[in-house]
């Protein structure tokens, strides 16, 4: 099956001579996708937006910088999709001042948008986008006949020092772990603030400047540098692991709060980057490190791995285990590929598939919870890209494609078969996440803010009954 390649950002030739509102007799080149890294802005191009490459897309901020966040599980339907969506989340910041930082916690709601066919309509004559952005720019309209914007209601609390990596327990959403450059891992019962949050109607933002202090269920000192690497158990509620720049992995075992093992995994020769649960297993979990490698344990077999393969010749900094398809994991490194590999094979040829197609470091990496073939890949080269391993390369129905789209867009020619859609905008992405309850949503951090956003041709897909 061939699908579409989308990309958020075309060239266009911008006609100075005209002033707006004016037309120009100057015939406007044809748009192309922007390849970072690779194309040229020539005088007078200028990047525009393309938004029927969207269902929806919009961004926000919580203040500061944010690292890492987390997209918080709740009660408003398991699969939901139809506009408009509410979300909710938790972020932390990287605050100028280490006094400053907090975890952002917030909710979204009034996310609308339209559904869109894969191939535009034509548009016989109109060899401009700035129609084209005026007409789908407008989501869904309110009773006055305006269009309705997102509104994002926060709340804040005072967090020691930044947050490196944060994430909310899956079973016990209120119950968020946070990894500090203080070197401390600290667990967090926020029950009380998305309650506010759930009851919140107001129409603007709220929370403003205000800094709740809200002392941690548990401040964890034992690691002896601090980390990014840290995840909760998709089947043990409260069981978690954390990771660090010292190559320690501890084990966090529930109990009236939680016990926290003294002593270490070991086995890696450099920084733990990340670490996954498997989604199936409850005692064995998967790390990656600076070292190269990526590497299983099984917590009934001691302090060293149970298996260990070189990934890559270069630091690996994330990892993301399959939870449809619980054989496959994927790992992106700091050269800007990334590998996906088949665990039933870890003892021989394992390696899948191999990409390299970005530009820089690989900074986050996750399967789609909705289709076991798709993964999205954020990267230092500003993109977060979408693939479906699925995918390969149909001559004949590329070609159909094109003639549909009449030429209203040049792909690039070498581009990989399994590359599925392109988001650039943001700079300098850290962390993406999809909505484990709306199909097709994926949601990013940067150092400029949040992005969310819902691409055209991703199916809302139902997950599997046995999901």
């Amino acid at each position: 099956m061939v699908r579409s390649i989308k990309s958020a950002k075309k060239i266009k030739r911008k006609n100075k001579g005209s002033k707006k509102g004016e037309s120009s007799s100057v015939p406007s080149a044809p748009a192309k996708v922007w390849q970072p890294g690779v194309d040229a802005l020539e005088e007078g191009e200028e990047l525009q937006f393309d938004p029927s490459a969207y269902n929806h897309l919009r961004g926000f901020s919580i203040g500061w910088p944010c690292l890492s966040f987390d997209i918080v599980h709740d009660s408003l339907g398991l699969v939901r999709t139809e506009f408009p969506h509410t979300v909710y989340g938790v972020g932390g910041t990287q605050a100028k001042e280490a006094s400053w930082n907090y975890i952002g916690i917030f909710k979204i709601t009034n996310i609308s948008g339209k559904k869109r066919e894969l191939v535009p309509a034509s548009t016989e004559g109109d060899d401009d986008m700035d129609s084209e952005s005026s007409s789908d720019e407008d989501d869904d309209e309110d009773e006055n006949g305006e269009a309705s914007q997102p509104v994002l209601h926060l709340h804040k609390v005072a967090h020691q020092g930044g947050v490196n990596r944060i994430r909310s327990m899956i079973q016990k959403p209120h119950i968020c772990a946070t990894w500090g450059d203080t070197g401390h891992v600290q667990v967090w019962d926020i029950s009380s603030h998305l309650n506010d949050l759930a009851e919140s109607v107001s129409s603007s933002t709220v929370g403003g400047d205000n800094i709740h202090r809200l002392s941690p269920l548990v401040k964890f000192g034992g690691h002896k540098d601090e980390g990014y690497a840290i995840d909760w158990s998709p089947t043990v509620p409260g069981r978690l692991v954390s990771g660090d720049c010292n190559s320690c992995i501890h084990l966090w075992e529930p109990s009236e709060t939680w016990n926290v093992d003294a002593t270490p995994f070991a086995g890696h020769t450099a920084s733990v980057e990340d670490l996954q649960w498997s989604p199936t297993e409850p005692d064995v979990f998967a790390s990656c490190s600076v070292d190269g490698t990526v590497a299983i344990w099984d917590t009934r077999l001691g302090k060293s791995p149970a298996l260990s393969v070189k990934a890559h010749n270069i630091d690996v900094n994330v990892i993301s285990w399959n939870r449809l398809a619980s054989c496959m994991i994927a790992s992106g490194a700091d050269d800007g590929t990334f590998s996906i590999r088949d665990l039933r094979l870890i003892k021989g040829d394992s390696l899948v598939a191999h990409f390299e197609y970005h530009k820089q470091p690989i900074t986050s990496i996750e399967w789609c919870p909705h289709e076991a073939s798709t993964l999205a890949v954020s990267s230092a080269d500003n993109q977060l890209t979408i693939w479906d391993l699925s995918l390969e390369r149909d001559e004949e129905e590329e070609t159909e494609f094109k003639a549909k789209l009449k030429e209203q867009a040049s792909a690039p020619q070498d581009l990989p078969p399994q590359l599925l859609f392109v988001h650039q905008g943001q700079k300098d992405p850290k962390e993406l996440h999809w909505h484990t309850q709306i199909p097709g949503m994926i949601m990013s951090t940067a150092i400029d803010g949040f992005n969310v956003l819902m691409p055209a041709n991703i199916e809302n897909v139902l997950p599997p009954a046995d999901a």
